[in-house]
């Protein structure tokens, strides 16, 4: 018997066939801007908080944060959209490029580029402001220029190398209409005549009326969306139940072989195309975590799909996905890396891995957990991994990104990528087994791997450790390792840097 459609191997198989698969995306884009802050008094004024800001983060947002998304999950997206010439567009322009994505956004004289600034303080948003817009009545001539973008980059992608089953004749496309106004009425009745040009359509759209004639691969509409739709008054309570009621009638309104209803704190409801729904739920989180993820959720869905995924493999995938991007504060974004790490890392995918723990404990085993960098392996590093497995029986290391890394640490690490710092870790005999995640704390692993033992190394107190409120929440430990004197990663780095400028007789 073959694995079932969510066995994590068979997930990872299909992030595998994913890869450079060209994808062009249509759509509204936007910048978000967060501006964090920290308040410990009131104002004297009004009874309103005193916010000093510590710092200011800008991301890619709409129709350009799928394609964002569409790019770390190890795809080629090409953007088309509307976008103000100022400043804001701009920024918009810089996200895209940092993240790999080529665009070829149309610039709108006269129109501003829209932006959602959010002010947050301890993890709550006190405020939003939107700025920007795309609406109204544009002129002739610029909705020319936007649809020659769509025709010429449709015809880039075609005559492209072949990316999966569509073939470069059918390229697959992606719309992201949020009702900004970016997809006036000849852009969508282009596209829907234009269907046959296309392979795997995904439509996410604020008002799936305006685009009657589609037929779409794959929808992903809010319950509320949804309910529009098709003219259906949502219940308060059990909305879950209420979404599996709509599948059938989204089908035939729209056409859609999957149809996808978003829930919020509660996940999503899936229709196959076969009759089958399938839900997948999802944990609660702060609503500042989750800006983005249906994005990250739609990016996923619509590669799965595309790549001939099985409707419950596919469903199971971009749930996975948006939940992995919800465990920061900021615009939502999940990596090919981060989201194989829970299906294939080290070649124990984390699924298993908990089973392995689960057993273990059964039969008494104590897990340990700790987690780093580990760049450069030294002397410390290894005394530290011995006397944290002496605290159990399973010793399990939590090993940062090459991107969590260099956020943390700086452009310049890591010295020794991912895969050779598990390959070294992993022949440890200490280490039972080794993982590694994307985020910059290994909270998610935690959580899912609920370890007897956590250990850090340093000389403070457990206290001043971020993750130790949750370990003991889940009924752990915290231990603090003290460090080896004389010994680490950034002195060793620092000594063959001056060595290297000795020889080359610069000092």
């Amino acid at each position: 018997m073959g694995p079932s459609s969510t066995d994590p191997r068979h997930l990872a198989g299909i992030v595998d066939r994913w890869a450079g698969r060209p994808v062009l995306v249509v759509g509204d884009a936007m910048l978000d801007e967060w501006r964090f802050a920290t308040s410990t008094r009131l104002c004297r004024e009004a009874p309103a908080p005193v916010l000093t800001l510590d710092h200011r983060q800008i991301a890619a947002g709409g129709a350009a944060n799928t394609a964002v998304n569409l790019a770390a999950l190890g795809a080629r997206p090409l953007l088309v959209a509307p976008i103000g010439v100022d400043p804001i567009g701009d920024q918009v322009a810089r996200c895209l490029h940092q993240a790999g994505v080529q665009d070829r956004m149309v610039a709108q004289p006269g129109a501003r580029t829209p932006v959602k600034r959010r002010l947050i303080a301890a993890d709550q948003i006190l405020l939003r402001e939107d700025e920007g817009d795309l609406g109204g009545t544009r002129p002739a001539a610029a909705t020319e220029r936007l649809l020659a973008a769509i025709a010429a980059s449709t015809e880039q992608i075609r005559l492209g190398p072949a990316a999966g089953p569509a073939g470069p004749d059918r390229p697959d496309l992606v719309i992201c209409d949020y009702g900004l106004g970016g997809l006036a009425e000849p852009v969508r009745r282009w596209l829907i005549d234009n269907r046959h040009r296309y392979g795997t359509v995904a439509l996410d759209a604020h008002d799936l009326r305006q685009w009657a004639g589609l037929r779409p691969t794959v929808i992903t509409p809010s319950i509320a969306e949804a309910a529009l739709a098709i003219g259906y008054a949502v219940p308060d309570h059990r909305r879950a139940d209420a979404a599996r009621s709509l599948l059938a009638r989204l089908r035939a309104a729209t056409g859609a072989e999957v149809v996808a209803v978003t829930l919020d704190v509660d996940g999503a409801v899936v229709d196959d195309g076969h009759g089958a729904a399938h839900h997948s739920p999802t944990t609660p989180v702060p609503a500042s975590r989750a800006v983005g993820a249906g994005d990250a959720y739609l990016a996923t869905l619509t590669l799965a799909v595309s790549v001939g995924a099985a409707g419950p493999a596919a469903a199971e995938l971009a749930q996975r996905a948006a939940a992995l991007t919800v465990r920061d504060t900021g615009t939502c974004v999940c990596h090919r890396e981060t989201l194989l790490a829970t299906l294939t890392d080290a070649g124990t995918a984390p699924a298993d891995l908990v089973d392995q723990v689960r057993t273990a404990r059964a039969a008494g085993a104590r897990i340990v957990f700790t987690n780093g960098c580990f760049d450069v392996l030294h002397r410390g590093h290894v005394t530290y991994l011995a006397e944290a497995a002496a605290l159990g029986h399973l010793l399990i290391v939590a090993v940062n990104s090459d991107d969590s890394v260099r956020r943390l640490k700086g452009p310049d690490r890591p010295v020794n990528p991912v895969e050779d710092r598990v390959a070294v870790l992993t022949s440890l005999t200490c280490v039972d087994h080794v993982v590694t995640f994307e985020e910059d704390s290994p909270a998610a692993l935690i959580e899912r791997i609920r370890p007897d033992v956590y250990v850090k190394g340093g000389d403070y107190p457990p206290e001043m450790v971020p993750e130790a409120p949750l370990v003991r929440r889940l009924g752990g430990e915290v231990h603090i390792l003290g460090y080896v004197a004389d010994r680490s990663t950034s002195a060793i780095i620092d000594k063959i840097r001056a060595e290297n400028v000795d020889v080359r007789g610069g000092a």
